[in-house]
């Protein structure tokens, strides 16, 4: 039974050396909210988190304990006799619901909140998330969904008809998986903030470690990013693949004459193009690049949000993001609007613990929803995996399969206790210094 939940401000100083930096966030502190679901009578603790990058943490702290107080008393029993009760719980609750509803600081905290439930869930299962989902029945992952406001796109009897038709071939996707590992691409060699020598290093490090496909930040003045798509192609040939992310910096003019400007070099994905909210500005911008295809998704709010991007049919990819949406009830819910509408989902994953989670999720994907790897790749940022117990592994530029319990985002308490905001001791060492 959930007895008590702790809520801490963790942050980490990325911005010191450009680490996360693009054209509109070019200073980011990689940061979470972090939560600890405290138990009584055995069970284990449940870990969860929401990503920020610094200002602003500390509110969506506040929010978790805030809309936590709905999880206190409750046993991991109820919430796994009934999948959607904690949803229900968090994101129900119509004084909070009026600050988003389901958008922004109170959403980020029901992610880490719910999160943190199915985190206890695998553990006490002995399961990590996604083999702890992969052996549910098909009604089963179906009740974790809330289907209002998506059920014209998406019902539940299409949900549980494409889970019972996908379910004979889980164990065999759960082999290959376990034996092959899931594809990935790389952002860490492409941040905005680096200089050129910095990218061609980076980028030669990570092809000799058996990366093949990459993404690099565009978005400053037009000349500067022409000139980054050429040096890639110049270091690394026409082989590898080359997505490009502008981080919703241009209009819808600037973004079609930008990306016509880069693609002579192959651009498989233009990432966020535009403003995130923009579903019409996407599907004209779209129209007017094909056959390069958008993919957007970060900062998607909501599963309506991405309703009507599907819908409307202007995105290429659908990049789900683990904490944005609220927990693994959303993100199963949007998995299974992207495979309907024949949409690959690959999910943001440029965050701390970022990398941890999704991991979990585009496994249930293959596993449970679409059954292939095919056009689906998981971001990778190479930064912060060392403060998780049981952080991703990656060999020749794929994911390997998580087998600890949970859901992956158990920080170590060294590093808790050094990078809490603002008394931790990276962030005391930088007062005395400033």
């Amino acid at each position: 039974m959930i007895d008590s939940i702790e809520a801490r401000d963790i942050r980490f100083p990325t911005s010191r050396d450009s680490h996360g930096s693009d054209a509109m966030n070019p200073d980011p502190d990689y940061s979470c909210a972090y939560v600890t679901l405290k138990m009584r009578g055995g069970d284990p603790a449940g870990n969860g988190l929401t990503f920020t990058i610094g200002r602003g943490n500390d509110l969506c702290v506040a929010a978790i304990e805030g809309l936590g107080k709905h999880l206190i008393g409750r046993s991991l029993d109820e919430f796994e006799a009934d999948l959607g009760l904690a949803s229900r719980l968090l994101l129900n609750d119509s004084q909070y619901r009026w600050l988003g509803p389901e958008k922004g600081v109170v959403h980020l905290a029901a992610a880490a909140l719910i999160n943190a439930v199915w985190d206890a869930l695998a553990k006490r299962a002995k399961k990590p998330l996604w083999r702890y989902v992969a052996d549910m029945s098909p009604e089963q992952i179906v009740s974790a969904i809330d289907f209002r406001h998506i059920s014209d796109f998406l019902s539940k009897e299409e949900a549980l008809h494409r889970l019972t038709q996908q379910a004979p071939g889980k164990a065999a996707r759960i082999e290959f998986l376990t034996r092959e590992g899931y594809p990935a691409y790389t952002t860490s060699a492409g941040w905005i903030g680096y200089s050129d020598a910095q990218i061609v290093q980076l980028l030669k490090g990570a092809y000799a470690e058996g990366w093949r496909h990459f993404k690099i930040k565009v978005g400053g003045d037009l000349a500067t990013d022409v000139r980054r798509c050429a040096l890639f192609r110049e270091t690394l040939g026409k082989d590898v693949k080359l997505s490009v992310d502008a981080n919703q910096v241009w209009n819808i003019d600037q973004a079609v004459a930008a990306i016509k400007a880069i693609a002579p070099y192959n651009i498989y994905w233009v990432e966020e193009p535009t403003s995130p909210d923009d579903v019409l500005g996407h599907k004209e911008i779209a129209r007017q690049v094909a056959p390069i295809q958008l993919a957007t998704g970060e900062h998607a709010h909501n599963k309506v949000m991405f309703k009507q991007f599907l819908q409307a049919q202007a995105i290429g990819f659908c990049q789900i993001d683990s904490c944005r949406l609220a927990g693994v009830n959303e993100v199963i819910a949007v998995m299974l609007m992207a495979d309907k509408a024949g949409i690959p989902v690959c999910p943001h994953a440029g965050g701390v613990g970022l990398c941890e989670y999704v991991q979990h999720l585009s496994m249930i994907d293959f596993v449970c929803i679409s059954g292939t790897m095919e056009n689906r790749v998981i971001e990778h940022a190479a930064h912060l995996h060392q403060h998780f117990r049981n952080p991703i592994e990656i060999r020749n530029g794929r994911y390997l399969v998580p087998s600890a319990p949970g859901y992956s985002v158990d920080l170590w308490p060294q590093s808790m206790a050094d990078h809490e905001f603002p008394h931790g001791k990276v962030w005391a060492e930088e007062t005395v210094a400033s």
